[in-house]
């Protein structure tokens, strides 16, 4: 016995970055998109579709880089002990900041790693019930330079090569996180950090990865990091403050995702209390960062959406509605900036028929009331969800 429902939306932005569409009838038939047409209440009796005719659809959405074991809270000595908690805390930790993602619409978030590997082994042993609906995919622990940054997020190469690291150590992980620099300097505007892998060795790392099946993703910040990273085949860039026009000019030929993460600078700067001086730089980087978003639109880079949620300030779910509106801010059409966080991310995380409604696809999407010009805001409280062949 075939399934199949009918549902009116006033309104339908379809993932694809074109102009959202108004008053559309949408079939679907065994969980997935049959048909969207032009509604017409001729066609049919008012009993037999669901009526959102106030409603906006939209695909469910994604958050292409968090840290799942971290809270926003800006509180040092909470965050201290998050990153040094038992994973029977941490679990917990996770389970509320899935719900909170679910509660905003995103139904896929692809994790930057922690130094224990417990949002890994969370994914392995727990993710069940409602957080089940949830896509998870998971580096385990990211790889660093001993003596550099990056110890909260995974563990340093000690010894042997990265890809002799990357081999030993990719059981149960969906891709692999490598930490290229520093963090954005908040005392020197536009400061860079020295590459933590040499191009040669990153390369073999990356090309180790790929002969897994794997994807790389690469924290990068400054133009002599990031444009390793690209020469290695990483597949996204993290951050990439300050990576300037020629990687961006690179990343458009290649077709290479970008993850800005803006709203950690934004954030940032509304939580610097008594800190003047690291604020004003914060919000240097933010608008810098933004007008290399404007710059990305223009070229053709692929912008994917990712909050890095769980740093100060950054709260999981809520932050992506802060990150859509710095795409829009940035000069992006409300329409590109839904596919940054859903067609794209699809793309990016490796989601086979999601991130668009159109026929074929997988009938995931998210109701939120009003038009599209409520959008983002509208997703602070959404109207309901819909995975496959059912609303959750």
């Amino acid at each position: 016995m075939f399934s199949e429902k009918l549902i009116r939306a006033g309104w339908m932005i379809d993932g694809s970055s074109v102009r959202a569409q108004q008053n559309v009838l949408i079939r679907i038939k065994d969980g997935f998109f049959q048909e969207i047409q032009p509604f017409s209440s001729g066609k049919m009796p008012p009993s037999a579709f669901s009526d959102l005719s106030g409603c906006t659809l939209l695909p469910t959405l994604a958050d292409a880089h968090v840290h799942l074991i971290m809270s926003g809270t800006a509180d040092q000595d909470r965050r201290k002990q998050q990153l040094n908690e038992r994973f029977k805390q941490v679990r917990e930790t996770i389970s509320v900041h899935l719900k909170q993602l679910i509660a905003h619409g995103v139904l896929a978030v692809r994790d930057g790693g922690d130094k224990k590997g417990y949002t890994q082994r969370y994914k392995n042993s727990f993710l069940e019930g409602k957080e089940s609906s949830i896509c998870l995919h998971v580096a385990g622990k990211a790889w660093y330079k001993l003596g550099r940054y990056g110890s909260f997020v995974g563990r340093a190469l000690k010894r042997g090569t990265l890809a002799a690291g990357v081999m030993r150590e990719s059981h149960g992980i969906d891709h692999v996180k490598i930490i290229q620099s520093g963090l954005n300097s908040l005392r020197c505007f536009g400061e860079e950090s020295r590459p933590q892998f040499p191009l040669k060795a990153l390369r073999e790392g990356v090309e180790a990865a790929s002969a897994l099946g794997l994807k790389t993703m690469v924290h990068a910040n400054g133009v002599v990091p990031v444009q390793i990273a690209l020469e290695a085949g990483c597949s996204s860039i993290e951050h990439g403050f300050f990576m300037g026009m020629k990687n961006l000019l690179y990343m458009a030929d290649r077709q290479v995702f970008w993850v800005p993460t803006a709203g950690t600078m934004k954030a940032f700067a509304e939580h610097s209390r008594g800190r003047e001086k690291e604020r004003l730089v914060a919000l240097r980087n933010l608008e810098h960062q933004m007008a290399q978003m404007a710059l990305a639109r223009r070229l053709g880079v692929p912008i994917a959406l990712g909050t890095d949620s769980g740093s100060v300030g950054v709260h999981h779910g809520s932050a992506l509605i802060e990150e859509l509106q710095l795409l829009l801010d940035a000069g992006f059409s409300i329409e590109e900036a839904i596919k940054c966080a859903s067609f794209n991310n699809a793309k990016l995380l490796g989601l086979d028929r999601k991130g668009l409604i159109k026929k074929g696809m997988q009938a995931d999407f998210v109701v939120v009331k009003g038009s599209p010009s409520a959008v983002p805001e509208s997703l602070k409280d959404i109207f309901c969800i819909h995975v496959g062949e059912q609303f959750l």
